[in-house]
């Protein structure tokens, strides 16, 4: 019921399906296009909807506990971990939360003290050191970028031949 999904941890990792996402990249790697899954924040649970998603020479991965699973960090050629500081963080999800998901202040703050801040404590800043590059100050670190959108360019060129 939806009262029960509401009260989950969905910031935890074992929230996620992880085996049905390494299914999927799996898929994208041996040259297959997926119907991704979509999620439904109002009633916590997938949509029906799903994206289509085609195979490419470059897949990029985003998510915040993606390397607490060693089996996906297994799939990934290049690990990056953006490192942002923790007020940016909170500012982000207050705006997203309010604006485009209509939560109140107060249940940002709630779910944010209850579990965003203690499981990005346990398990998403720890799992940064199985990261082969971290980026500090975010989508703001123009040195970082460059070099990062260089690889991908290299990848492309490489598989174009």
């Amino acid at each position: 019921p939806l009262e029960e999904r509401a009260k989950l941890n969905y910031d935890h990792p074992d929230a996620f399906d992880n085996d049905y996402m390494i299914s999927q990249l799996r898929q994208l790697i041996s040259g297959q296009a997926i119907d991704c899954p979509t999620y439904d924040y109002a009633h916590h649970t997938r949509a029906k909807e799903t994206v289509r998603i085609e195979p490419a020479p470059v897949i990029l991965v985003e998510g915040i506990v993606l390397f607490v699973e060693q089996r996906l960090c297994d799939l990934f050629d290049v690990k990056i971990f953006v490192d942002t500081d923790a007020d940016v963080r909170i500012l982000r999800r207050v705006k997203r939360d309010v604006i485009e998901r209509g939560r109140t202040i107060e249940s940002v703050e709630q779910q944010y003290l209850a579990t965003v801040k203690p499981m990005h404590e346990l398990y998403v800043a720890p799992s940064k050191r199985r990261a082969d590059i971290i980026v500090p100050e975010g989508g703001h670190n123009l040195v970082a970028l460059d070099m990062l959108v260089h690889r991908i360019a290299h990848e492309l060129r490489e598989n174009a031949d």
